[in-house]
């Protein structure tokens, strides 16, 4: 592995993009503050000052007086010219904010710029749909009435985000939110406070240069506790919140319990299956970046290869030989060679320590990875080599999402009994079918294939366009964000009738008087 850069060269590029988007002073600590560090080094950048109680109910408080004051009754159309002007600032600063991104994330510069292109895309997209707030005019059974639904602005809605994606899944949210009508309270990952508070700099800046009120976008910082102060307080109409499945199930009660509204994007335990008259080629590639890119930290990451026992052992000989060669290409996300970068830290490697030792002890095989890269320069990085493990069975530790690039391989015999392996499993986000048999391809994407909110074929578990809306089923939480009719999340819906005649008709021929 090359040498990596060091931690205080990180903090100055850091430093440098920060300004460039806005950010000229970091409230910083001097003792006890919130670590901002990199998993590129392991060293701390800087220590920023979390935000208090007090604070985070201030920016609630704030936001909702934006909200009730301006923006609600502020048009939409005009709402979008906010929107536009993000898309603008991001495009200038989309090699800042790609900085930033692999900086914190310890992403690939092509995947860190990917990220950076899905939030302009989706300011694209949210600015087309400031103008197509549709609702309907439905058929009154009483003459002379004329029935119809509209669509008003929520209010406040409350984001928490996760490292791995630490700006697209907020642009998602807030672009669609702000020409919705709403405003924003964002509490970033307490792994990426930097990206979050460039993406605030770039939006007060549009804001400014438009007109808008800065106080529509408020950015939180700190860990549990902040996040805690948003669940709880009832004048966040929608939480969006986007972690684990263990995470989900404690902020889905709590929000149910104040009678609030809810948007979850959890845990994924991807499966690509691979059939007989598969282009193995084609899979090769899905297969590879699906389970090894991002380090294996995307929620779409491929976690199981279920594959035809026919092909099986020459394909998942295939997928150990790519594994070879990405070996050669792990370190420094930075450099243009690199392929596979850090996991996130400490915690992230000894979960994939413990899961590759269940999975022995459960009869699996490890035919490749597992293995820490350690650089003597920055013992406290963790660099490791993807992992491929040949199981006898969908054990429970293959049922589990491991946060880390391993990759499980299973293998069928029948059709149906790829699908009860793809469908095994608690979560329910993004599944493919690798094959050139037509009924094998609809039968996956059919009511009794699978099971999750993304379903593909010829095409990987990873990566998705924003123009789809993006969420899964069953433990992955039901939620759905980016495009489509997502929208509708972050509005509320009023079905209207208007009497225009001098009668008054009751519904259903009910007489009364």
């Amino acid at each position: 592995m090359a040498a990596l850069p060091a931690t205080d060269h990180l903090r100055e590029r850091a430093r440098a993009a920060l300004a460039r988007c806005g950010v000229e002073h970091l409230d910083e600590s001097a003792g006890g503050g919130h670590d901002a560090r990199t998993p590129i080094t392991g060293g701390t950048l800087f220590q920023l000052a979390p935000s208090s109680a007090a604070d985070v109910d201030s920016a609630v408080s704030t936001a909702r007086s934006a909200f009730s004051d301006v923006w609600r009754d502020t048009p939409a159309p005009e709402r979008g010219r906010l929107v536009r002007r993000l898309g603008e600032l991001l495009r200038e600063h989309k090699s800042d904010l790609a900085d930033l991104v692999s900086i914190e994330a310890g992403k690939i510069g092509s995947e860190a710029a990917g990220e950076v292109q899905e939030m302009i895309d989706i300011c694209d997209f949210a600015v087309g749909l400031s103008r197509q707030l549709y609702g309907r005019t439905m058929a009154s059974e009483r003459p002379g009435h004329r029935l119809m639904e509209t669509w008003h602005p929520l209010g406040v809605v409350g984001v928490v985000t996760a490292f791995n994606f630490p700006v697209a899944v907020w642009s998602w949210n807030t672009a669609v939110a702000l020409v919705c009508g709403d405003t924003v309270v964002w509490k970033p990952s307490e792994l990426a406070p930097l990206t979050a508070l460039a993406c605030h700099g770039l939006l007060m800046r549009a804001a400014a240069d438009v007109g808008a009120p800065q106080e529509v976008h408020r950015v939180v910082l700190g860990g549990r506790e902040a996040g805690e102060r948003l669940v709880d307080d009832e004048r966040v109409a929608l939480l969006s919140a986007t972690g684990s499945v263990r995470m989900g199930r404690e902020v889905g009660p709590r929000v149910a319990a104040r009678l609030g509204r809810c948007l979850l994007e959890l845990g994924g335990n991807n499966a690509a299956i691979v059939a007989p008259s598969a282009d193995m080629d084609l899979a090769l590639q899905g297969v590879a970046f699906g389970a090894a890119g991002t380090a294996g930290q995307r929620c779409t990451t491929q976690r199981r290869l279920i594959v035809h026992e026919d092909v099986a052992d020459e394909f998942t000989e295939r997928v150990v030989e790519a594994y070879g060669k990405l070996g050669e290409r792990i370190g420094d996300p930075f450099a243009e060679e690199t392929l596979v970068g850090p996991l996130i830290g400490e915690k992230a490697h000894r979960s994939m320590d413990e899961a590759l030792r269940t999975a022995a002890d459960s009869g699996g095989r490890l035919l490749t990875g597992g293995t820490r890269r350690l650089a003597s320069e920055a013992p406290d990085a963790y660099y490791v080599d993807p992992a491929v493990v040949r199981m006898p069975r969908q054990e429970d530790v293959v049922r589990r999402e491991t946060f880390a690039p391993i990759l499980y391989v299973l293998t069928y015999r029948t059709f149906e009994e790829a699908l009860e392996l793809h469908n095994g499993v608690p979560q329910g986000l993004s599944g493919s079918v690798f094959t050139r048999d037509q009924r094998e391809a609809e039968r996956f994407l059919s009511s009794a294939g699978c099971d999750c909110g993304i379903a593909n074929v010829n095409i990987g578990t990873s990566g998705a366009e924003i123009g789809g809306a993006f969420g899964g089923e069953k433990a992955t939480g039901g939620g759905r964000e980016s495009g489509s009719d997502s929208w509708r999340a972050y509005m509320r819906r009023a079905t209207n009738t208007v009497n225009y005649s001098a009668e008054l008709p009751l519904a259903q021929g009910v007489s009364f008087l």
